[in-house]
């Protein structure tokens, strides 16, 4: 398509001489802000999607994809209920939790938690909280004294495995002098890390015959959590757990419960999308200007070209490889350069942090200890189109009127 003889004057072209050094300096800019602006598509995309996965795969790894609850409040007869649901096919497990929110203190120190009943096999069951779990804690999760606070949560409270954390209830005694807070002291046997700060922070396991004993649940739970083999197919399963559960109890899946932040995790990550995207066009303009330089400045050459037999077409092909090469060359190095960051994005967040002395990803800000990245494949050859289309459609116009020159009068007024 391109012969040897236009690849040769393109790349010559592309080498200015010093009389022509600001038509470099100004393809350099261009070729820079295209790899600037693939780099930080490919890291922005990848840090979006990482933010997502993590996020979920915390939320559904804790709480499940349906939560079957009471109509009014408590789940009583919940056995049955649990042995029905297993009989659904795409039903991996039914697991009763006991849930409320309580006021956990030591001495002076205090911070609002949520407990939550589960059976010791289900909490060993639950891998992302058994793989964070300090050691002995599941053996000794067990009777009714033991809980495992998260490890945020215990940091908090300056509490180690082996003291005692005072949990104080709302839905207190009624006596003839009012309404008592429920009280009561327990031995925390071990802590837990997912990684996620709202649950490390918040979340205390406690044995659920004890919780029920605690929240006053005489054979009932507070609700049934269902697995299901994909989280993404909540929408196909919905409807045979609807037939089972029937009027007995109300339905929520963890899109219900969690559409509000990741629709609006989704509309960030469209927006910087868009916002980002304008450094790539920028850059395509610079390529317009720069190569709409280099055609007025090598007109005598293109005259030359023309008197010498070269086509239009030549002509055009020439300027079209010279700003081309920009692009691809721009955006081969952002996508380099993207993925390499992408892989290390951590290693470098802690290598500023040290450098600067600050914290660069709170914990308590972001949900999440550590900077996540999933590079899809699919967006960075989007990425890499975008960047690519946009180049070539930058250079059509330069080439064009390259080849619409008069030698005559390029000659002329040489």
């Amino acid at each position: 398509m391109f012969s040897r003889a236009e690849w040769m004057v393109a790349g010559r072209y592309m080498r200015a001489r010093r009389q022509e050094g600001f038509i470099s300096v100004i393809a350099l800019f261009s070729l820079l802000g295209i790899a600037l602006g693939v780099a930080t598509l490919i890291i922005v995309l990848s840090v979006m999607n990482g933010f997502r996965s993590e996020l979920l795969g915390r939320i559904i790894g804790l709480n499940g994809h349906f939560a079957v609850m009471g109509v009014q409040g408590e789940l009583t007869n919940y056995e049955e209920l649990q042995a029905e649901l297993l009989q659904i096919d795409d039903v991996v497990s039914v697991t009763p939790l006991v849930e409320g929110q309580v006021l956990a203190t030591n001495g002076t120190r205090s911070a609002g938690a949520m407990v939550r009943g589960v059976t010791q096999e289900d909490l060993r069951a639950r891998t992302i909280v058994a793989e964070g779990t300090s050691e002995g804690a599941l053996d000794a999760f067990g009777g009714d004294d033991a809980v495992i606070l998260g490890s945020a949560l215990a940091r908090n409270l300056g509490l180690v495995p082996g003291n005692k954390v005072t949990l104080v209830s709302p839905q207190g005694i009624t006596t003839a002098f009012g309404t008592v807070p429920r009280v009561r002291a327990y031995t925390v046997v071990g802590t837990f890390e997912v990684g996620m700060f709202e649950y490390d922070n918040s979340f205390v396991f406690m044995p659920i015959a004890a919780a029920q004993t605690y929240f006053q649940l005489t054979n009932a739970v507070s609700q049934l959590e269902v697995l299901i083999d994909d989280a993404d197919r909540v929408a196909e399963v919905r409807p045979a757990l609807d037939q089972v559960v029937g009027l007995r109890a109300r339905l929520f899946d963890w899109q219900q419960a969690n559409s509000s932040f990741f629709n609006a995790l989704q509309v960030e990550r469209n927006v910087m999308f868009m916002i980002l995207t304008l450094i790539i066009l920028v850059a395509a303009f610079n390529i317009v200007s720069s190569l709409i330089m280099l055609v007025k400045d090598k007109g005598a050459d293109i005259a030359i070209l023309r008197t010498m037999g070269a086509s239009r077409g030549m002509v055009m092909r020439i300027f079209f490889i010279a700003g081309a090469s920009i692009g691809v060359v721009g955006t081969v190095l952002g996508t380099i350069l993207g993925l390499a960051f992408a892989a290390n994005i951590e290693s470098i967040r802690q290598f500023l942090q040290g450098l600067t002395g600050t914290e660069l990803f709170s914990a308590e800000v972001y949900f999440l200890s550590q900077l996540p990245a999933e590079v899809d494949p699919a967006e960075v050859v989007t990425v890499i189109l975008m960047a690519l289309g946009l180049s070539l459609l930058a250079t059509i116009y330069p080439s064009w009127r390259a080849a619409r020159l008069d030698p005559v009068e390029a000659l002329r007024y040489e």
